[in-house]
């Protein structure tokens, strides 16, 4: 059922630019970011670099105004939207398949290995002037490549995205060593993000976080501002409105694919939420 959720093509995202191109990859330089802001998944990775003005992203729960310069690094199962924030902006965004830039790797796990394209607290890095400067040869590269016509383009592109990752790989090390963030919030996020289909209780994470169910609420309050209970919440609503973009899914598939005990149990739930129910949801991103 996972592989029902809506998911923009690569084709699709290329639409949004009005490029035909049906490579698998896809560069552009553009001053108007696509604005999405239902939120989606992609088949395709991406990595953008913001060279100015600003956007708003979400990435699962979390929302940021995102200030050039900055690189924003998105895998293929994550959550994403976004909106205007600045007038003026200037970004490069370059999409690529897996399978195209696996194409000669022996490790086919090799972009697993990167926690920054899924890991959802990892994929904005705000840029120091040096790392900005770097960035902006490297893209230079990229752009001058994917406008050359040449034969060995895709290679050339692909050699460049190894550098991108193993230069935004060095900025996350660094930022791991120099940040300080509270472990256990952390480790709720990324536990949350991978049982939240099948448990909705606070007690459950906290029993596998091995901490008492007042400590982790009091820990996740005192971080977010949102109670344990309300992020469980949210990370339910935002796959329901997800799925609620796939027209050929019923409300009662997707009622059962979030084991609610029947459709309407999944109503109130999302009503409760969003103040209209799933069904309208539904017709509002249709009309």
């Amino acid at each position: 059922m996972k592989n029902k959720i809506l998911t923009y093509s690569l084709t699709h995202h290329k639409s949004l630019f009005s490029n035909a191109d049906q490579k698998e990859y896809f560069y552009i330089q553009t001053s108007e970011h696509p604005y999405i802001s239902e939120p989606y998944r992609a088949e395709s990775y991406a990595i953008e670099f913001l060279r100015k003005g600003s956007i708003i992203m979400q990435t699962g729960l979390e929302k940021k105004v995102v200030h050039a310069p900055a690189l924003i690094t998105l895998g293929p199962s994550v959550i994403r939207s976004f909106s205007k924030n600045d007038d003026e902006i200037l970004i490069d965004i370059i999409f690529f398949k897996p399978h195209f830039f696996l194409e000669n790797q022996t490790n086919v796990f090799f972009l697993a290995q990167y926690d920054f394209f899924e890991n959802h607290h990892s994929h904005l890095s705000q840029l120091a002037k040096t790392d900005e400067n770097k960035f902006e040869r490297i893209f230079n590269l990229i752009k001058e490549a994917s406008e050359n016509r040449s034969k060995n383009q895709a290679s050339i592109l692909r050699s460049y995205l190894y550098i991108l990752i193993f230069e935004i790989d060095a900025i996350q090390e660094e930022k791991s060593i120099t940040e300080t963030h509270n472990s256990l919030f952390e480790q709720f996020k990324e536990l949350l993000f991978k049982d939240f289909l099948n448990f909705r209780t606070v007690q459950h994470y906290a029993d596998k976080l091995n901490v008492s169910r007042k400590y982790l609420s009091e820990v996740i309050k005192k971080h977010s501002g949102k109670t344990a209970s309300d992020w469980i919440s949210e990370m339910v609503i935002l796959e329901a409105k997800v799925l609620l973009q796939h027209k050929k899914m019923s409300i009662n598939q997707i009622s059962d694919l979030l084991h609610f005990t029947d459709q309407s149990v999944f109503g109130r739930f999302f009503k409760n939420y969003e103040g209209i129910s799933p069904l309208e949801y539904r017709k509002k991103q249709n009309d």
